[in-house]
């Protein structure tokens, strides 16, 4: 109670409070939005020895504490102790009432990428990476995704828009923000469990060319595509998109949640494949994360890098348009979705903790909180601010300068 009272001085408490062994609650028993529920005397030196987010986030997969109610509400603690400023006096007066609570933290738990396995962002560093995070069970995804098993932003009309409808809106919003027309040839980079290639091919009358390195999407939209009977409109590919050939030519691109995984450092090559494989007069959509006007740089390793997306790397939307611009790109739109993104992540959030018992039957406990806990940072990022979701609308213009677009949005929002 001490080292809470010491560590908590500067730190309001309005939505979390905390739940000791013995059923004491501190500070107060006023119902909060979120109660940290501590296991035992260790928990605390586990969750707040090594002073960073992680430490917090690895103590919870550990099951050192659980979080009872919001968990969203919850990462206002490890957001307040990272901003949190202090001196090396205050923070050696808190390590030293750490050192006095008994208890040891307990083995690490929980699946988690090494990220040693070669050069950053080569193919086959990439193929293992993806893997990771999506390899996971495709029935464990279903539990908490829509029924088209669209792993991205979705796009609401209202915050009482069910996932389902939000999701079709999203997949809708995009084939018409491409303008597809019957017969053209669309390329969905990152096609994920084919939603989307699927949709397309339905409701616009497009050939769909889908690429992902997840050998159990790739089987999950395959089969999609074959129960649509879709076979002879959309082809599911198990490939990276640098190894597409130059030769065939697509009218339209669209990238969704995939370009989070190409790395700063190799946007010119993923902007310039892009370039290659579209056509003169073509449009190229890239919908990904951003950093936020308050992006908040934590210390120390990432949870999400450790335990989520290998190798993610969220870059500055100027960033990215240098590239594209950098490619030869136009241009074109560029729209922010982030509030839908919040709306997204809460819907995915209660949905996973709804079906808790049976997601158990696909993944371990820590690897449950492992998606419980990034799902509620996530939403917790976007409605703060430090993440943002761009759509961004980029052309290639023909030679003479035409770039095939309209004069006019209208057509989006028919």
């Amino acid at each position: 109670v001490a080292f809470l009272g010491a560590l908590f001085a500067d730190l309001p408490l309005a939505r979390v409070g905390f739940r000791l062994w013995d059923g004491s609650a501190w500070p107060d028993a006023k119902p909060r939005a979120a109660t940290l529920v501590l296991r035992g005397p260790g928990s605390l030196p586990a969750m707040f020895a090594r002073g960073t987010a992680m430490g917090l986030a690895e103590a919870y997969l550990r099951d050192e504490f659980d979080v009872e109610g919001d968990i969203e509400a919850a990462v206002d603690l490890a957001v307040a102790l990272e901003r949190r400023p202090t001196n090396w006096a205050s923070r050696l007066s808190a390590f030293y009432r750490l050192k006095r609570l008994p208890g040891n933290a307990r083995a690490r738990d929980g699946r988690w990428f090494d990220g040693a396995r070669g050069e950053r962002h080569s193919l086959a560093r990439d193929r293992e990476a993806v893997s990771f995070h999506y390899d996971v069970s495709n029935e464990f995804y279903r539990l908490w995704l829509d029924e088209r098993m669209v792993y991205s932003c979705a796009y609401f009309a209202s915050v009482d828009d069910s996932i389902d409808a939000a999701q079709t809106a999203k997949l809708d919003y995009l084939c018409r923000k491409l303008r597809l027309k019957p017969g053209q040839q669309v390329l969905d980079i990152g096609c994920g469990w084919g939603g989307l290639a699927v949709f397309a091919a339905k409701t616009f009358g497009v050939r769909v060319t889908g690429v992902t390195l997840s050998e159990q999407q790739a089987a999950w939209a395959t089969a999609q595509v074959r129960v649509n009977g879709l076979a002879d409109r959309v082809a599911i590919e198990r490939r990276d998109y640098r190894e597409l050939a130059a030769a065939k030519k697509f009218d339209a691109i669209v990238s969704v949640g995939m370009a989070e995984h190409v790395g700063r450092e190799r946007l010119p090559e993923y902007f310039g494949k892009a370039w290659e494989l579209l056509r003169p007069g073509g449009v190229f959509l890239n919908h990904a994360i951003g950093e936020g006007r308050t992006a908040t740089r934590f210390r120390g390793p990432s949870f999400v890098d450790a335990y989520v997306f290998p190798d993610a790397d969220i870059v500055p939307l100027p960033l990215v348009l240098e590239a594209a611009g950098g490619a030869g790109f136009e241009v074109r739109d560029v729209e922010n979705l982030r509030g839908h993104y919040t709306l997204t992540l809460r819907c995915w959030v209660r949905r996973l903790e709804a079906a808790h018992e049976r997601a158990r039957a696909f993944v371990n406990e820590p690897a449950y909180r492992v998606w419980r806990l990034y799902l509620a940072g996530s939403a917790h990022g976007f409605a703060c601010g430090d993440l943002a979701i761009f759509q961004t609308l980029l052309a290639k213009p023909e030679a003479d300068g035409r770039a095939g677009v309209p004069l006019r949005r209208e057509d989006w929002y028919r």
